[in-house]
Parts: structure tokens; C-alpha cells; sequence
């Protein structure tokens, strides 16, 4: 079997300082299960709390960069991979990860919300405004789950590689 990849979507710039404490706690919990975190590979925000939550407890953290420089990428990310793409990565992010899990709501994470729905991804929506929570819902009930805390995330996460298990390979 292969390893699952999670990807952890969230604002940069914008994040909350709660919506990183539950990113950190999410990439440690993810480590734990020993699936390998996904993030933009920035070093601010979601993006960089996810990765050094995962990198701290010994897990593997894949960043899918933006830009062309791989020295643009946190120093938590053990796997950079440089696009040169702009916000067109976003479709590399999704595409790549088995699980998406929004943490925190912004436009960015939104496209990659609404790429991962359009994808067929599953995506598990954690720390976003209850206007988020509706309109992903309302465009993709079966695929769009809600989690009150990493852990909870945690536990549909598993749920959800469980069940692709059992009907397809991940």
C-alpha cells in the first residue's frame, strides 16, 4: 500500500494564530498515523504550522511551492517541490493528496476546496466560518465533511483512507 498523503490547506498571510495552533496540532497528529503532510511549503501560516506540527513528531511534510526557488520553502518541508506555477499549484496540491483538510477559509484554500469537490476528493473542513461550512456542503454533500477539532479530523481522515481501502486502491 501506499503512504497516504494529507493535505493541509489554509491561509497564509491571513491565518489566525488559532487557526495555526489546530494546523500545528493537526500536522503532529498526522505524523503520528504516519502519513505524509502536504502543504503549500511556505513558510508562514497554515502552511508552515502544518509542516513543523508534522516535521517536530517525525513525520514526512511534502511542499508544493509556488514560485521557482526551492530556498522559498520552509525549513520544515522535507520535500520541496518547485513549480513555477503561481496559485495554479493549487491543482498540484489537491490532485497529489488523498485527503484535503481545509483549516482556517481563504480564497486560496477555497479554490483548492472547490478544485479537490470538482476532483472527487474527499475534504474535511476544519476551523472555517459556518458560511464556508454551507456553501462546500451544499456543492458536495457526500464529499464535504465538518471536524470540531484535529483530532476529530484525525478520525474521519482514517475513516476516509479505511473506506478507499476497502473499495479502491489509495
Amino acid at each position: 500500500m501506499r503512504c497516504p498523503i494529507v493535505g493541509i490547506m489554509g491561509p497564509g498571510e491571513q491565518a489566525t494564530a488559532q487557526e495555526c495552533q489546530v494546523a500545528y496540532q493537526l500536522g503532529i497528529a498526522m505524523a503520528h498515523q504516519g502519513w505524509i503532510v502536504l502543504t503549500g511549503g511556505r513558510s508562514i501560516g497554515v502552511m508552515e504550522a502544518a509542516s513543523r506540527g508534522a516535521q517536530s513528531a517525525g513525520g514526512l511534510t511534502l511542499g508544493i511551492l509556488p514560485g521557482t526557488e526551492a530556498a522559498a520553502a520552509a525549513a520544515t518541508i522535507d520535500i520541496v517541490i518547485p513549480t513555477g506555477m503561481g496559485q495554479a499549484r493549487n491543482c498540484i496540491n489537491v490532485l497529489t493528496s488523498h485527503v484535503i483538510i481545509a483549516c482556517g477559509m481563504g480564497s486560496g484554500t477555497a479554490s483548492e476546496v472547490a478544485f479537490a469537490l470538482k476532483s472527487q476528493k474527499p475534504v474535511i473542513l476544519l476551523e472555517c466560518s459556518r458560511a464556508s461550512q454551507n456553501f462546500f456542503q451544499e456543492l458536495s454533500p457526500t464529499l464535504v465533511r465538518i471536524a470540531e477539532t484535529a483530532i476529530d479530523a484525525v478520525r474521519q481522515t482514517r475513516k476516509i483512507l479505511e473506506s478507499d481501502l476497502a473499495g479502491r486502491s489509495v
